[in-house]
């Protein structure tokens, strides 16, 4: 048995940096989950969560640094110590792997929940539409929609709508499942029913980075907490601790004010 991979980070982050313009959002990023770990990033906005997470599934390319998922360098390739820009085709397969649930829900308005969830298998993997459909679902009696397959986005809530999101991720077969403050954009009654299935999904193994405000969510479910500020890593550690005794004063005043 190979230990290098028994032992490999799903995602290996090492000294990134983005910049926009003069802007530099990301300021040197290390940051390593591993593999059914649940990662739960905090901090203020504007502190380059959303930037970084863009950065891992390569929406947004790096300005300097290295990220891996699962052992593949994300976006290049290194020949003679210099990094050479993958083609988008290279890209989008590397993405494959990669389930992104945003803030908004991003559904196809004139597509049904189902075609939804079914449409990137089927156009990207090229899937057997039947196969697919079974899968489909099968996903959608998972995240308690069962009874939707045939309703269009606009007659869904905002709770609903990012259940079929995360459906439509996962019907990618994704190693890997990115959440950008999938509950912040829900009316506060509907927030509980996406929490749900995500704490399904990491109880299932799912390695999983969540952005998000939900504080109870990164104590509860969370293995690892990150606090970002300033496009830093101000403090890392297990929730608890960094939520009940963090040490760095930024971590402190910020958590002062969301708990």
């Amino acid at each position: 048995m190979d230990t290098d991979i028994d032992h490999r980070p799903m995602v290996k982050a090492d000294n990134v940096h983005k910049s926009f313009g003069s802007l530099e959002v990301l300021k040197g990023i290390d940051l390593e989950v591993r593999q059914g770990e649940v990662c739960c990033v905090i901090g203020p906005s504007g502190s380059g969560k959303s930037t970084f997470l863009r950065c891992i599934n390569h929406l947004e390319k790096v300005s300097a640094g290295r990220i891996w998922v699962d052992g593949d360098l994300i976006g290049y390739r290194e020949r003679g110590g210099k990094l050479h820009e993958m083609r988008e085709k290279e890209v989008a397969e590397q993405r494959r792997g990669i389930g992104m649930v945003f803030q908004r829900f991003n559904l196809v308005p004139h597509m049904t929940v189902l075609e939804n969830v079914m449409e990137a298998p089927l156009r990207v993997r090229r899937e057997p539409k039947a196969q697919l459909r079974q899968r489909a679902l099968d996903l959608l009696d998972r995240v308690g929609l069962g009874d939707k397959i045939d309703t269009y986005p606009g007659r869904c809530s905002g709770g609903q709508q990012q259940r079929v999101a995360i459906a439509r991720a996962l019907a990618m077969r994704p190693k890997l499942m990115l959440f950008d403050e999938p509950t912040s954009a829900l009316d506060p009654e509907l927030v509980g029913e996406v929490l749900d299935v995500m704490k399904d999904l990491a109880r299932e193994g799912m390695t999983m980075i969540v952005v998000t405000h939900e504080i109870g969510f990164a104590r509860e479910v969370g293995d690892s907490l990150v606090f970002m500020d300033g496009g830093v890593v101000v403090e890392a550690g297990a929730p608890r601790d960094v939520i009940a005794s963090p040490r760095h004063e930024r971590t402190q005043a910020f958590l002062a004010k969301v708990l």
